[in-house]
């Protein structure tokens, strides 16, 4: 069977072929067609010669098969970044060098990957070679060095081992005798040298950044020149100053554009994996996943400024509170014009969330125009009535790009866009939550592996789109981001029902689906799960692509308000939340919708065994956490809730003091006994959120997870 050319992978596979196993690896294996042009069968000798314009010509199709690595022990994935064939599986080496930190360690590739030092001669010995053995130990030299290159120019966090660097020092001492005179030594050198003289301010500026993140304002960024670097000069303008909403909305809606392009292009990729982001909250992560935590900080102080200067003044009269409630209407519309879906999503949050919705009298006295145009901006993270979803609007942004007549200059394309990173951590939770990481015969599931690229490589594309933006920093609107008062979830509910009493309903609040559903069926995320197409771009339609389903609305926060002197409404599976907290699985103010009915996921290696990705959340003081778990067909509800509490760091034990339930639109739960299978229990019409609440009489338990 013949091979394939790099040029044929562009074309979709033809069939899925299966799987082969050699030497303890697994391939998936695809076949693929080649399009060719011949002459008519009459045309004789001349059939292989060009055809000349006016020929008789037909399409010719010629089969080939294609190999990709699918699981594989370690050794074997490491010796396929140097003996593997780039033509048949060109995914292979960007799709390892992104994931690998997620199962093993960078030292541990490098033991593996770096040939010894060839041993030194003795004086007056001559080498005697032999022709192929040279040839067979250069090529391997040279695919080293070339995997080495792409590593350092793409991901050179990996070497970030302070005190001494000592996997970088490896690495530029192979270089330096296998490649002394390459561009991949001379960016070793230079990469390590960078390292150990950015050592102390690094530190200095990692301290700074913890500083700020415990006061309200903007995220930190480490670099001096940054709009929110400059702090020394914010300092002084924090103590009085003008007020955000003082500002023009371009000015705002600018200087939010620009935190976020600067936030969201210093995301390091490989912080936003699941494994990684999933284990933030753990004894001893304080620093992981620094730079994704840096755009939730973000994201908060934005939807943070809304609340605040909303509910801020409780004796506004409702045309003035109109107004404010209109000038952030058009702050995002600016941000949807600019392109930043980042700080439109936190605006839409913070306006959609109970306090600031229930606002009828207020809401009742805005215009028809701004009504309008925060129904339809509203629209742009709903998945219902065939409306764009934020993933197809994002995807027509970047096409606007791609699709630019050649020869056009990169200033008349529009910059961005920044998208939402939870849309992407959302994805990359799920996938992790629903693919294991090792399969039968202790093989890593590589996979896995690739699937998760495709998403990281999204990233990569939009943060280099980001660098395109041209805008300024303006220190008095960062000062009035800082000074801003931030209101917790108790406060702005109180605020709230002082500024209007609790009413049987609020019939001037603006009619738009409240829950900010990312509804998506796993099985589109997994459909490649065998077969994949290995050689697949990560803007392939047909590997990006989800499929997406209505789900039923939950109970409007609007619909009923809890009767004087009651706490607040949780903001749990019922309505969004008034902050992007750092601790959820899924971070972000929306609810997940999981597909509870259709299609479920098809476990890999396990017959006839089905499952779902669910969120379990724990009824205590810490607020609303959510963990994501897999959901299997067999599972009963004494064992979700053993893995529930382990995803919240509660010891063991005391999972026979809990109780599941499913919650459900109206403010209703439905309880799932202790011997049910959960995967059949639960009510379709529900969302896939759970709530662990302890028995009466159960003892009391304390879970570690900070609030």
């Amino acid at each position: 069977m013949e091979r394939t050319t790099s040029k044929e992978l562009a074309l979709a596979p033809l069939q899925d072929w299966g799987e082969e196993t050699e030497d303890g690896a697994v391939y998936s294996v695809s076949l693929r067609r080649q399009r060719s042009q011949r002459l008519s069968p009459g045309a004789g000798p001349r059939a292989t010669q060009a055809p000349s314009p006016g020929a008789d010509t037909f399409l010719h199709y010629r089969t080939s098969k294609v190999r990709a690595l699918r699981a594989a022990r370690l050794e074997r994935l490491v010796r396929e970044l140097v003996s593997g064939d780039r033509e048949q599986d060109p995914g292979f080496v960007p799709a390892f060098l992104a994931t690998h930190r997620a199962f093993v360690p960078t030292a541990r590739v490098l033991d593996l990957l770096l040939p010894p030092p060839p041993p030194p001669l003795p004086p007056g010995v001559e080498i005697k070679k032999t022709e192929g053995r040279d040839l067979t130990f250069n090529n391997n030299l040279r695919a080293v060095v070339s995997v080495l290159g792409s590593w350092l120019r793409d991901y050179p966090q990996d070497f970030w081992d302070p005190p001494a660097h000592s996997d970088l020092g490896s690495v530029c001492t192979f270089l330096g005798w296998a490649a002394p005179s390459g561009a991949e030594a001379r960016e070793a050198e230079k990469l390590l040298g960078d390292f150990l003289k950015n050592a102390e301010p690094q530190q200095e500026e990692e301290e700074r950044s913890q500083t700020w993140a415990g006061h309200p304002g903007v995220a930190q960024i480490p670099r001096p020149d940054s709009p929110v670097g400059c702090l020394e000069e914010v300092e002084g303008l924090v103590r009085e100053g003008p007020e955000l909403l003082d500002f023009s909305v371009d000015d705002v809606a600018e200087q939010l554009t620009l935190m976020d392009a600067e936030l969201f292009s210093r995301v390091r990729p490989f912080e936003c994996l699941g494994s990684v982001w999933s284990q933030r909250d753990r004894p001893g992560a304080t620093g992981t996943a620094s730079t994704v935590r840096a755009t939730v900080t973000q994201f908060n102080t934005v939807t943070g400024c809304v609340l605040g200067s909303v509910l801020g003044s409780p004796g506004l009269a409702a045309p003035q509170r109109a107004q404010r409630l209109e000038k952030w209407i058009r702050i995002a519309q600016r941000c949807r014009e600019l392109r930043n879906f980042s700080s439109l999503r936190a605006i839409l949050s913070a306006l959609q969330s109970n306090p600031i919705y229930r606002l009828k009298r207020s809401w009742g006295a805005l215009s028809r125009e701004p009504l309008s145009t925060f129904r339809k901006l509203s629209q742009i993270f709903s998945d219902e009535n065939n409306h764009l979803s934020s993933r197809e609007i994002l995807s027509q942004e970047e096409a606007t790009e791609e699709n630019a007549p050649p020869g056009s200059l990169p200033s008349k394309l529009p910059p961005g866009p920044i998208p939402y990173l939870g849309t992407f951590l959302t994805d990359l939770v799920m996938l992790d939550t629903a693919l294991p990481d090792m399969l039968e015969g202790d093989l890593i599931n590589f996979e896995k592996r690739r699937k998760e690229w495709e998403i990281l490589a999204h990233i990569q594309q939009l943060q280099r789109r980001c660098q395109s933006y041209c805008l300024s920093s303006h220190l008095p609107i960062l000062a009035a981001l800082r000074t801003q008062r931030q209101l917790s979830e108790e406060q702005s509910y109180r605020i709230s029902r002082v500024i209007e009493p609790p009413a049987a309903s609020c019939p001037s609040s603006p009619r738009v689906r409240r829950r900010i559903s990312l509804t998506k069926r796993l099985s589109a995320k997994l459909s490649r799960e065998r077969g994949s197409s290995p050689g697949g771009s990560p803007r392939d339609p047909s590997s990006s692509t989800s499929s997406l389903s209505p789900v039923s609305p939950p109970s409007s926060p609007r619909t009923r308000d809890p009767p004087p002197g009651s706490p607040p409404a949780s903001p749990g599976p019922q309505g969004p939340s008034t902050k992007l907290p750092l601790s959820p699985d899924l971070p972000g103010p929306w609810t997940l919708a999981l597909p509870l009915s259709g299609p479920h996921i098809s476990l890999p290696g396990q017959q006839g065994s089905e499952a779902c990705v669910v969120r379990v959340s724990i009824d205590n003081d810490h607020g609303n956490l959510y963990r994501s778990i897999l959901l299997t067909s067999q599972d009963k509800a004494s064992s979700v809730v053993q893995r529930a509490l382990e995803k919240h760091n509660v010891a063991q034990p005391w999972a026979q003091d809990y109780q599941l339930f499913q919650a459900l639109p109206g403010d209703r739960e439905l309880l799932i006994p202790d011997n049910a299978n959960v995967f059949y229990a639960m009510s379709p019409a529900g969302p896939g959120d759970f709530v662990l609440r302890r028995k009466e009489g159960a003892r009391r338990t304390t879970s570690v997870s900070p609030a």
